[in-house]
């Protein structure tokens, strides 16, 4: 069963971070990550850039419409992702503990329908 982590942080509390310590975060994804490939459950992952350089599609008729910026004005945002491929969702959520601390972390999880 595959599963989306959406990893949200704390964009305010993070930039407040020394380079050491935000550093010392990416060091303990980069662990993260190699675990999760040691365990055979690693699909995919990356990192994603600051929320204000976003742009938001939406469809509200025919027309697109665009616009700058992020979806939400909070100080929260999707800092990254993973997927993962595991036996069961209690298996997922396991994994999911373990995902490296950061401010405001807080790890949503989502299964991916397979069609």
């Amino acid at each position: 069963m595959k599963f989306l982590y959406l990893v949200h942080g704390d964009t305010e509390a993070e930039a407040k971070l020394s380079s050491d310590e935000r550093m010392q975060i990416v060091e303990e994804h980069m662990a993260y990550t190699k675990m999760l490939r040691d365990l055979g459950a690693y699909v995919s992952g990356e990192a994603l850039d600051d929320p204000r350089g976003s742009s938001v599609v939406v469809r509200p008729g025919r027309t697109p419409l665009v616009s700058d910026g992020p979806f939400a004005e909070t100080k929260e945002a999707i800092g990254g992702f993973y997927v993962v491929d595991v036996e069961n969702r209690d298996r997922a959520l396991e994994l999911a503990g373990k995902v490296p601390a950061s401010p405001g972390v807080a790890v949503e999880v989502l299964q991916i329908v397979e069609f």
